[in-house]
């Protein structure tokens, strides 16, 4: 019990010591969920940036004005320069480039008995933006009917009654912050784990540590007591961090979150002990373990979704490890999903776990 503690505390303490292991299990993940949670952790909001121009000034363009700048799919900012706003529209500053022109309030007054002569709205926009021309012009135009309407008092036959659900709202870094938890998980224990075994084997201190009265079970435990110590301190860093920042929250059992990153840390344990057992040398860990991880970042659900990928791809991403894990975590966390919900994700985790220890049970090498 004694040895089993003290390589326990051996261990963690070169984990703390060792600063590359702290930048690349700690501070990298934590440097790609801030970094892609600034940029792209607000949602899929839409919004269509451009000018309004308003030439006439009467009262009934300023109608139009507010309108347009109340709609939540526009942000029109007012600009008097016509020549300038084009030069920013060709240049991609702006979206849009909305002129109410001359005479507006005039033809308004008299209910568009010379409208056909003139256009008083006219919409500038950029063709190469196919997507944000289209949603802006067909907000443009909902909005100028409904002022149009409002105007004329018109009076709808068929009405359309609102039913409001809440739903789940959820933003990009809500996905982002289990993905790289998974993510950490997954390189800390993969990579961490072949390296470190090959490098003790290269060095000779597992032919010293098998010399010892130190059983093979004893120091197995300890590796695995530190790792999972590290690998929950580290997932409580990453949480408060994406807390404090982002506002992300935890919906769902911490008890269960913490039962599926015991789950992740041994399965990727497990297949770290199968690399180091079958690199010959510690110069092939790195590209070994390289070769499994990288891709798994981009194909287990990490920064995207599964649904977005060829359909052809879809279920051999989903038998993989690291994609139920990033499931598992992103369910607890955004739904409140209990156990009874994430039963697959366990079994398949359990599968992997199982299967991969007893590999490498024949492939671990003292020597």
């Amino acid at each position: 019990m004694n040895a089993y503690i003290q390589l326990t505390l051996s261990q963690l303490r070169f984990f703390v010591r060792n600063r590359q292991v702290l930048v690349f299990t700690l501070f990298m993940p934590l440097f790609f969920m801030i970094m892609l949670g600034s940029f792209l952790g607000k949602g899929n909001d839409i919004i269509v940036d451009g000018v309004v121009i308003d030439q006439d000034q009467s009262a009934e363009s300023r109608v139009m004005v507010e309108a347009l700048q109340a709609n939540p799919i526009l942000k029109l900012k007012p600009a008097e320069d016509m020549d300038m706003s084009l030069q920013q529209l060709k240049h991609g500053d702006q979206k849009l480039v909305v002129v109410i022109q001359k005479n507006y309030g005039e033809a308004v007054a008299k209910k568009g008995a010379d409208s056909s002569k003139a256009s008083f709205l006219q919409v500038y926009y950029d063709q190469t933006n196919q997507q944000s021309a289209q949603i802006g012009l067909q907000t443009i135009g909902q909005v100028a009917d409904g002022v149009s309407k409002q105007m004329s008092n018109y009076m709808p036959i068929v009405k359309v009654e609102p039913v409001g659900v809440q739903a789940l709202q959820l933003r990009y870094i809500d996905f982002l912050v289990p993905g790289i938890l998974a993510m950490m998980i997954m390189t800390n224990n993969l990579n961490g784990v072949s390296g470190q075994i090959a490098s003790w084997r290269e060095r000779g201190v597992l032919r010293r540590m098998q010399s010892t009265p130190l059983k093979a079970s004893t120091f197995i435990a300890a590796q695995i007591t530190a790792r999972l110590v590290m690998n929950t301190a580290q997932a409580l860093i990453v949480l408060l961090v994406g807390a404090l920042i982002f506002g992300t929250q935890v919906n769902g059992s911490w008890w269960l979150l913490m039962l599926f990153v015991v789950m992740g840390t041994l399965t990727f344990m497990s297949i770290g002990f199968i690399i180091a057992g079958l690199a010959k040398t510690p110069e092939s860990v790195g590209p070994i373990s390289g070769l499994i991880s990288f891709p798994l970042m981009f194909l287990g659900g990490v920064f995207f979704s599964i649904s977005s990928m060829p359909e052809f791809l879809q279920p051999i991403v989903k038998s993989i490890p690291i994609t139920q894990l990033s499931t598992a975590l992103r369910q607890i966390m955004n739904v409140g999903a209990g156990i009874g919900d994430l039963w697959q994700e366990g079994l398949f985790l359990a599968i992997w776990l199982v299967v991969s220890f007893i590999v490498a049970t024949f492939t671990f090498k003292w020597e």
